[in-house]
């Protein structure tokens, strides 16, 4: 096992935990509520194989779903957030993900702000649209999406920073 499989699992870990633990707890005025764990998607290595990602992604929703009781509407968006993961590092990072040469840790602040924005309100819409399921309802799916959204990209941009090494 190499090292960057190491940080991997134990990311995996500590946002599940982080999740279940601390963040499934707060419920801000009835709907802000973060969803950190998606956290480990965007920050999946990119030379790693398309598919592993979806399969961990899809085990990382559902184990938030099963410690959630919310019956796979996690599982359903992070496997989502995972298929376009690749459109969205190409419209926030240009060349550099073509080059596959993309360091968290040494990029431009606004691009990975778009990064994480575009991915946390395209995660939550599909979460909360599958949560509600209720086209009558479009604008509870839509202030939760954007409450929501707000609150979990502040705390992963803080997250990523806080623990990015910067190496220069």
């Amino acid at each position: 096992m190499n090292n960057v499989t190491g940080i991997n699992i134990a990311r995996f870990i500590l946002l599940l935990l982080a999740q279940v633990v601390i963040c499934n707890q707060i419920n801000f005025l009835g709907y802000i509520n973060p969803y950190i764990y998606i956290i480990f998607i965007f920050l999946f290595p990119i030379r790693e194989e398309r598919l592993v990602l979806l399969l961990v992604s899809f085990l990382l929703g559902m184990f938030v779903d099963m410690f959630s009781d919310s019956g796979g509407v996690h599982a359903a968006a992070a496997v989502s957030l995972a298929y376009v993961r690749p459109i969205l590092l190409k419209s926030a990072f240009g060349m550099l993900y073509e080059h596959q040469s993309i360091k968290f840790s040494n990029t431009d602040m606004g691009s990975l702000i778009s990064y994480i924005s575009l991915g946390t309100l395209i995660h939550h819409l599909i979460l909360f649209s599958l949560e509600i399921f209720n086209i009558s309802n479009i604008l509870l799916i839509l202030q939760k999406t954007l409450f929501s959204s707000i609150f979990t990209i502040i705390l992963s941009v803080l997250i990523i920073i806080l623990f990015s090494r910067n190496k220069k």
